[in-house]
């Protein structure tokens, strides 16, 4: 009898962390610190957290600044298991999701698993390169690993520079430091550290 071997599920998780208004606690920072609290206490191991930066919401000036950071996680729990996790912790918080984009208590996003890329490549290129206008109102009903705009967002290339500059995007083939490095310099100008 033959016993066919299960794949291994990569440990290596990326998580992002970013909020602008507050809940139960009394600041987008102390929203970012309880959930990391609380990820710490699931099923996910944090191994390195990022300082916690300030940046500008999107669009600019339409609501109050983030808080943003993020984790370097190590976890045998599935993918679709950790968003779980992360979803739990959000609605804890009192995460609603009315609008897309819009204000939030606070925000946990899957970035990555290793060089784990879900559902498949063809579905990841469609959605990485989806036009703005459909960005804004179209979100894909399947986990998309990595994070379809992972590479074009300062607010959390900055974060990840902090814990896995090294980690390589297994589509693009480029690592966090040469995506941060590929950024327009003007979308880091309003982006600053508010935590050693």
């Amino acid at each position: 009898m033959t016993v066919k071997q299960q794949p291994m599920i990569c440990n290596q998780v990326l998580i992002a962390l970013g909020g602008n208004v507050t809940g139960q606690k009394d600041s987008p920072f102390e929203e970012i610190t309880d959930a990391i609290t609380q990820i710490s206490l699931s099923e996910l191991i944090v191994v390195k957290q990022s300082r916690a930066y300030r940046t500008p919401c999107f669009p600019a000036g339409a609501d109050p600044d983030f808080v943003n950071a993020a984790l370097l996680c190590k976890s045998t729990q599935s993918p679709a298991a950790i968003l779980q996790i992360l979803h739990q912790i959000e609605a804890r918080a009192g995460r609603e999701r009315k609008k897309r984009w819009g204000p939030r208590v606070i925000d946990l996003d899957l970035l990555a698993m290793g060089d784990l890329i879900l559902p498949d490549r063809t579905s990841y290129l469609r959605w990485a390169g989806l036009p703005l206008a459909a960005q804004m109102q179209d979100a894909p009903d399947d986990l998309i690993l990595p994070h379809p705009r992972l590479h074009e967002r300062a607010f959390v290339l900055a974060p990840l520079m902090d814990i896995a500059p090294e980690w390589c995007h297994p589509v693009l083939n480029m690592t966090v430091a040469e995506m941060f490095a590929a950024l327009d310099p003007a979308l880091l100008a309003d982006i600053h550290p508010i935590s050693p």
